[in-house]
């Protein structure tokens, strides 16, 4: 019998289904509208295909418009995403490209099937004590040498979000986390942590974006 999910992941799911839509409003075109963003989302796909062709998985890809981005670079990629109403909204607005339901910590993927992996700001309502694991999936899927990147925000501090994207209601906690502590995570989990971009630094809320491939 498969045990129940935690209520943490329960409560991603519920808020996500909330405010698909706002969110998905939101960040349609906010690739174009954020060059450090594209530039690093580029340099993933450069990485991507120099390490060998293959599929590559958005884990946590909202509504699809991280994963278009990088389909339109040429990748072949797919999106996983907790919210079933954010798949619905990826399937429409990018019927091109494959969406899955699923969880980050129990990928429904064979082991060393992926050629690269992102999860781009979606490790931010993960606790603590569950990263390791979910890191461990990355790595499980990734094949040896394949590109991960890592985007989140930076600070030291966790809260409550009770109110989300077009004031919907919301119920999860947003870590935001130190890229030297993200690192070690992932060099724990087998991973080569290779470069850092650090973006908005005096803007809002900081955020970085970890470079890594999976260890032989």
């Amino acid at each position: 019998m498969t045990a129940p999910p935690p209520d943490w992941l329960a409560d991603i799911r519920a808020s996500y289904d909330t405010v698909a839509d706002s969110y998905a409003d939101q960040t349609r075109g906010s690739v174009a509208a954020e060059p450090y963003l594209r530039a690093g989302l580029n340099l993933f796909a450069d990485l991507v295909r120099a390490s060998g062709p293959g599929p590559v998985v958005d884990v946590g890809c909202g509504p699809g418009h991280i994963a278009a981005h990088l389909h339109g670079l040429g990748l072949d990629v797919f999106g996983i995403d907790l919210s079933p109403a954010m798949i619905a909204i990826a399937r429409r607005e990018y019927p091109e490209l494959r969406f899955d339901v699923g969880s980050m910590t129990d990928l429904d993927l064979a082991d060393a099937s992926a050629a690269g992996l992102l999860a781009f700001w979606s490790l931010i309502h993960i606790p603590g004590d569950a990263v390791p694991g979910v890191l461990g999936q990355f790595r499980r899927v990734l094949r040896p040498g394949a590109p991960l990147l890592v985007g989140f925000h930076v600070g030291d501090t966790s809260k409550v979000k009770t109110q989300g994207y077009g004031g919907r209601p919301m119920k999860v906690h947003v870590h935001h986390r130190r890229p030297e502590s993200v690192a070690a995570w992932l060099r724990d989990a087998g991973f080569i942590v290779t470069a850092e971009l650090l973006v908005k630094l005096d803007q809002g809320t900081p955020g970085a974006m970890l470079y890594a491939h999976r260890a032989p």
